[in-house]
């Protein structure tokens, strides 16, 4: 069968990937929204944003370090935070690893304020819990479920629980609703993971650089803060503390020497699959608000929860123009709220019964690069979508022709330092390189990349969803990598990267069953990345290399060009582990063009209505 084209099968495929599962029995509470008949899964909003708030009514009372015992004798520490009023109220819970009492764990008091309870806890083996960090490890996933039937059976508590946090404190959300622990009504993950490896790890089989080390440092130093009962209970402290310095050399050490040195963690075995979301996704029942960025470091995954999510509960989503660092900056905007309030709509109705209509809350709403402002779309990805094939050509013209005999190929050199300015650059360090003006312009890293631009625009171009390219590529060395970006380019030469994709030529294996197709093309290839499917690469000998480009929201404006810069490299974000890069060094990467070699780039378009 043809890896490119697939003809009916590859339809049929699209098709019925984005059919949704009916839901099942016993999901009553769920299956329709306040009495609407509107179907919880298949719940589409109307066009168009409405406001949801409430005053504060309540002062907050606050207690710290509550003790929570786990089924192995763990104590967990958390700090509650609850309206200062008699009464039961519903319960949010965050597990946090960067602990409690720093700005990361910090109680979200404007729902508190409105009548909710807010359980902000120390997973195991960071701030004032005892145990060992193992990062979504088995028990701190079980931790997960404890901890739900512990807020729900407070004095305090009215035995209804929702989950709320950002990046680790949404991973956690799915891992905990998947244990579908009694009490737990719905969930709000803010820029979540989806896939361990694919995502963030090892993208494209090279290990991220610019954010895993950041990360593990963060964690480390604030579990290495004295934990805030030290004084009142030296023991535990000491106990605690000790225990968290004596493990660094275990998870965090362990995994950061696996990656770089091509160990376990640097292909998709056990231990990614076990802190991978996306596969334990489906066993999710209860409603799930998913925040996402396009470019945040978790840009890849966040439609992909969504889409799971949809076929069995109200899931919506919401994309902003976001890196990790700056998640819901700017709102409220266009019509759609703060974060806050959004939660709050979102509680109000799940927990409190209120009817806050969340049936009219639009399915998807992502910002539009290149307009600048939020958009309703009716889901993900866009079910409008065609796919347009533009063809690389060697004199650097991007277009829709293609080449009529082989064109001379272009070449260059294999180095691991390219993409210090660059989109990327910023994305993968969570924002830190913002105020760096090249981050924002991809012409001084385009000068070691080799650049494929359209003629200028005679409409706009809408693009939605993933994007994939498939480079015929050859390497005078034993491996090579592949960095793609896809840029807009305006009349005054300026090219803002939208979004990129990687890929090392030892990974290209493609599993045709996984990846997903859309009008019989590729359109976001997936790669099993396991030892295993490693393949050998011959010197001078020309592969395909299918490309997954992450997934974007852009208008491209007539005037401007499009543009595919393929480099070696993306550093900071990602370098390849040692054995590989030694594969690489210095290797001469050639890129093919003609009748044979069809290097293209597949783009999800939308076409004008």
């Amino acid at each position: 069968m043809n890896r490119r084209k697939m003809g009916k099968w590859g339809a049929v495929l699209s098709v019925l990937t984005g059919v949704a599962a009916l839901l099942g029995p016993g999901q009553t509470a769920q299956a329709e929204l306040a009495g609407t008949g509107i179907p919880a899964a298949t719940a589409v909003a109307a066009g168009a944003w409405e406001a949801y708030d409430r005053p504060a009514q309540y002062a907050v009372l606050t207690e710290t370090d509550v003790k929570i015992p786990m089924r192995d004798g763990v104590i967990l520490a958390a700090n509650v935070y609850r309206p200062n009023a008699p009464g039961t109220f519903p319960v949010i819970l965050t597990q946090t690893p960067y602990n409690k009492n720093s700005p990361l764990g910090a109680a979200n008091t404007f729902l508190v304020e409105r009548g909710y309870a807010h359980v902000v806890v120390d997973v195991r083996g960071t701030g004032g819990s005892q145990g060992v960090w193992e990062s979504f490890g088995e028990a701190e996933q079980r931790d997960g479920y404890e901890l739900v039937e512990w807020a729900a059976r407070q004095p305090w508590s009215d035995g209804k629980v929702g989950l709320w946090g950002a990046s680790y404190m949404a991973i956690n959300q799915i891992f905990t609703a998947a244990q579908q622990p009694p009490g737990l009504k719905a969930i709000f993950p803010i820029v979540p993971m989806a896939d361990s490896y694919r995502d963030i790890l090892m993208s494209g089989g090279l290990v991220n650089t610019g954010f895993i080390p950041l990360w593990l440092g963060l964690v480390t130093g604030t579990s290495l803060l004295p934990p805030t009962y030290t004084l009142a209970d030296p023991v535990r402290g000491a106990t605690t503390l000790s225990g968290h310095a004596s493990q660094i050399g275990n998870f965090q050490t362990s995994s950061l020497t696996s990656v770089l040195t091509g160990g376990e963690m640097a292909y998709d075995g056990p231990g990614n699959k076990l802190r991978s979301p996306i596969r334990v996704v489906d066993r999710v029942q209860v409603p799930a608000f998913v925040v996402g960025g396009l470019h945040d470091i978790f840009q890849r995954g966040e439609p992909l929860l969504y889409e799971q999510l949809k076929k069995r509960v109200n899931a919506k989503l919401l994309i902003g123009n976001w890196t990790h660092g700056d998640f819901g900056s700017g709102l409220p905007a266009d019509g759609v709220p703060t974060l806050n309030q959004l939660a709050l709509r979102w509680f109000d109705f799940y927990l409190k019964g209120i009817q806050t209509r969340v049936d009219r809350i639009p399915a998807v709403t992502q910002y539009v690069l290149g307009k600048g402002h939020f958009e309703v779309q009716p889901d993900w990805p866009h079910p409008r979508i065609n796919i347009q094939k533009m063809y690389l050509h060697a004199n650097g013209q991007l277009s829709s022709e293609q080449a009529a005999t082989l064109e001379p190929s272009e070449r260059m050199l294999q180095q691991p330092v390219n993409g210090i300015c660059s989109g990327s650059a910023n994305q993968w360090t969570a924002g830190l390189l913002g105020a760096v003006p090249c981050t924002k312009d991809n012409r001084l890293t385009e000068l070691t990349e080799l650049t494929y631009t359209t003629a200028p625009l005679k409409r706009d171009l809408k693009l939605s969803g993933p994007i994939a390219a498939e480079v015929y590529v050859s390497t005078t060395a034993k491996d090579a990598v592949l960095s793609v970006r896809v840029t807009d380019v305006a009349p005054d030469g300026a090219s803002t990267e939208l979004t990129a994709g990687w890929l090392a030529t030892s990974f290209r294996a493609l599993d045709l069953a996984k990846s997903r197709v859309v009008d019989g093309e590729i359109l976001q290839p997936w790669h099993p990345f396991t030892r295993e499917s490693v393949l050998p690469v011959t010197p001078g000998e020309i592969m395909p290399l299918n490309v997954e480009i992450f997934p974007t929201n852009a208008v491209i404006p007539a005037g401007h060009r499009l543009r595919v810069a393929i480099g070696p490299s993306d550093f900071p974000h990602a370098l390849s582990p040692l054995p590989q890069l030694a594969n690489q060094a210095g290797g001469m990467v050639q890129i093919w063009h003609g009748p044979e070699y069809p290097s293209t780039i597949l783009l999800p378009v939308v076409p004008e209505k």
